[in-house]
Formats: structure tokens, sequence, C-alpha cells
């Protein structure tokens, strides 16, 4: 277990749980990227309109696991949604998330 794994905890073990709790994958990336390939399944919402859904996403009652390109936007997102009372974390870039899924 690494210094980063010790101070934040591991990432794929917090997948895991949100996962177990039938997360919902949100992607954040604009709707052209997100049909050049995604995790299937996931819901694209593009970050520039995200908030104008926090109501839509809070009446799901999931955990919320949001992905990008590469984990900038999607950083941003699970911050917007954490501040609205949703629990949210960021899955980081969809290709590396993909994997852990």
């Amino acid at each position: 277990m690494g210094l980063l794994d010790t101070l934040f905890g591991n990432k794929s073990d917090k997948i895991k749980d949100f996962q177990s709790r039938d997360a919902l994958i949100i992607d954040v990336r604009t709707e052209g990227e997100y049909n050049q390939g995604a995790i299937p399944g996931s819901k694209n919402i593009p970050l520039q309109i995200i908030k104008s859904k926090i109501s839509d996403i809070k009446k799901l009652n999931k955990p919320v696991i949001t992905c990008c390109a590469s984990g900038m936007r999607s950083g941003s997102a699970a911050s917007i949604l954490k501040t609205q009372g949703i629990e949210a974390m960021n899955g980081g870039g969809w290709l590396s998330l993909s994997k852990k899924l």
C-alpha cells in the first residue's frame, strides 16, 4: 500500500464499494466525445449542464462515479455533486475507469 493509498484510500476499493451499491456512472465529456467510446451503461451528462440535472440525479438515489477523458472535468463534476448532497467520487478517465470495473 503506497503513501497516497494510506492518505486518501484505495481508489479501486472505493469504486468496488460504489459498484456494490449500484452506482451510476456519469460521463461528463461532450456528446461527441462520448459517442466515440464510453463505458457501457454510463450516462452522458456533459459538465456544462450537470448543475441543471442535479434534481434528476438526486431522484435516482444512487452513489455516482464521474468520469471524463483525463479526470479533470470529472473531478469538477464530483465536487459539484457533493456540494449538492450527492454521494459522488471522481473515477478519472473513462478508459482507466473501465479497466477497474
